[in-house]
């Protein structure tokens, strides 16, 4: 067939079109095959160490690219036509096969009207597998009424046709496929039926639509029919990282200068004795600790969870952007360049605004690597399907990944202030509502832990974004976040990263970065908290304690919050305005920044 050419941006084929995604071009249904299919010579590997590890090794590469006429010879991403069962649209024949024009193959019926592609495909409810529905098969069965022997035995494969029945209203009940040998018909709104294929004999392939079913393990699961272009058919799991000098965190630090030292091994042995908290003590005075914390190392209390990955790489962040915030300005070039600003207390800003920030820096270059790391189908407790499926284990699996260079904006929040405020019993109250639904809800557990720091950092990220796109020559959808917002973790994390990143290696054009200053950013952020104490959907909004996505967000909605679904890294979710401003019952982490506001009006 005469090959379809397309160009997509380097970061669609990581999401939204990436390996097992349905994409819709030029009137064809195709599906993007797995990174065995790729020509490797063509795919620039990317290194980036810190995510490749993360995602268990493999290697990363980008997706064939070309710039215009320059390119037009480059091998592009191959794609595979699915689903393959088209109908006419002038003809109304339903078929798998595709015509020929002029000696070459095209996407056209014998009678000259073009194909498209049938609305169902059949998903694997557990095995995230998804294949066509087998429509001459389903065609001819179903329910005892209608099926006769001349049923049962036909074999007339070319004379299916997907009819309208006008009789039947606008409904799937009037959408038919008929046999005009048989003159057998079934609407399709028995094809939707709970358990609907699984009555009619059609059972799982246990593949992907470019894999060879006679190869593949039997599948028990059952298949459910549902729309071409449904959300479900396509939940990817990506994973990113920023392309920094991989600090250890502090705890770790601390953790061997510990162990190293000479009085140690003496609290090891005394095993919790009397002797053990008097030697911690000393310990814990010359190295600038406690003793709790030095009991808790001699017991051999684990210090690092390695069951999330997003986790550990922000805790690598973290700790490069603090060492990076103490020294000032950087003159050390490279691919991760971040100026340190300390926030000092000027005349006209809010003094509870620079009481909270602890320092801003400016981010005038920063590398991120995107990942495709695997995807499922139906829903979020189907199985996981890696993005490369050769059958060649003795290489490395490939990743497909893509390099963004930009800039942006770090803010540092003030751990003591932070710790104070998330300790009352209102705002623990208040972000157990999260917890709660959060816990609820099986695929829930990819989201960040609802805690009080978390929701607060997370909504002023928001709606400083909100405010960035009005000055900074970026729309919101092009800010990124990235929320250091955790305690259950050895050192404890209160930061933002708002970012823009370009797929060019020269990155961005520093419209961001120049907000970065205090003397701009901060009269930014006290305005964005002026923005948001007023939403168009007061009272109802600030009142409300179940919005959003599976009510996962509380006092949060688009007249006030939301962003870009793209540039959240939550999808708009775990959201509160309350714990921000402040509520009726419940005090919010900056309400004392709006009460100056208010009082200099």
């Amino acid at each position: 067939m005469e090959p379809i050419k397309h160009d997509l941006r380097l970061s669609e084929v990581i999401a939204p079109f990436g390996v097992g995604a349905i994409v819709d071009i030029r009137g064809e249904s195709l599906m993007a095959p797995d990174t065995s299919w790729w020509h490797r010579q063509h795919a620039p590997e990317i290194h980036c160490e810190r995510l490749s590890l993360r995602l268990g090794g493999g290697e990363l590469r980008q997706p064939p690219a070309h710039a215009g006429r320059s390119g037009k010879d480059t091998r592009g991403l191959t794609y595979w036509r699915f689903p393959a069962w088209r109908f006419c649209e002038r003809c109304s024949k339903l078929s798998q096969l595709t015509g020929k024009s002029k000696g070459r193959w095209s996407n056209t019926c014998g009678c000259g009207g073009a194909l498209v592609p049938m609305r169902y495909v059949a998903v694997c409810t557990k095995g995230s597998h998804i294949q066509d529905v087998p429509w001459f098969m389903w065609a001819h069965r179903g329910a005892d009424r209608g099926v006769t022997d001349a049923v049962r035995h036909c074999r007339a494969y070319k004379e299916l046709s997907f009819v309208r029945s006008a009789k039947q209203g606008e409904g799937l009940a009037a959408l038919r496929v008929s046999c005009a040998a048989c003159k057998r018909s079934r609407p399709l709104s028995e094809l939707v039926l709970k358990d609907a294929l699984s009555r009619d004999g059609i059972r799982c392939t246990g593949t992907q639509p470019w894999e060879d079913s006679s190869q593949a393990a039997p599948c028990e699961h059952r298949l459910a029919a549902a729309q071409r272009g449904a959300t479900g058919n396509y939940i990817a799991e990506r994973l990113s990282a920023l392309d920094i000098p991989e600090e250890r965190p502090a705890s770790l630090e601390l953790l061997d200068k510990v162990q190293a030292h000479v009085y140690f091994e003496k609290v090891v042995a005394d095993n919790g004795g009397p002797q053990s908290e008097m030697v911690a003590g000393w310990i814990a005075d010359e190295l600038g600790t406690t003793k709790e914390i030095i009991l808790d190392l001699a017991a051999g209390g684990e210090q690092v969870s390695r069951d999330a990955p997003l986790l550990e790489l922000k805790d690598g962040e973290w700790a490069a952007f603090l060492k990076k915030l103490g020294a000032g300005r950087d003159r050390s070039g490279g691919d991760f360049v971040v100026d340190g600003v300390p926030v000092q207390t000027r005349q006209g800003w809010p003094v509870a605004l620079a009481d909270n920030l602890v320092s801003i820096g400016q981010v005038r270059r920063v590398r991120e690597v995107r990942a495709l790391r695997r995807f499922q189908r139906w829903n979020t407790d189907a199985d996981f399907i890696g993005p490369d499926l050769g059958v060649d284990r003795r290489r490395r699996p490939v990743y497909p990944a893509v390099e963004m260079f930009g800039e942006g904006i770090f803010l540092r929040f003030d751990e003591m202030l932070l710790q104070e405020w998330e300790q009352q019993d209102a705002v623990i109250a208040r972000a157990d509502i999260l917890r709660r639904r959060r816990g609820e809800l099986p695929w829930a557990a990819r989201l960040d832990v609802p805690e009080p720091r978390f929701l607060a950092l997370h909504t002023i990220s928001h709606l400083l974004i909100r405010r960035l796109a009005f000055a900074s020559g970026y729309s919101s959808a092009s800010l990124q976040e990235r929320i250091y917002a955790q305690t259950d973790r050895p050192d404890r994390t209160a930061g933002i990263l708002i970012y823009t990143a370009a797929g060019d290696a020269q990155g961005t054009l520093g419209g961001l970065v120049r907000l970065g200053a205090p003397e701009a950013l901060i009269p930014l952020l006290a305005a964005a908290l002026v923005d948001a104490d007023v939403c168009s959907n007061d009272p109802v909004c600030i009142e409300s304690d179940r919005q959003g996505s599976e009510q996962l967000n509380l006092s949060a909605c688009h007249g006030c919050t939301l962003i870009s679904e793209t540039s959240c890294e939550t999808s708009n979710r775990l959201l509160d305005r309350q714990l921000v401003l402040g509520g009726r019952h419940v005090k919010g982490l900056l309400e004392a920044v709006l009460t100056e506001l208010r009082s200099a009006e």
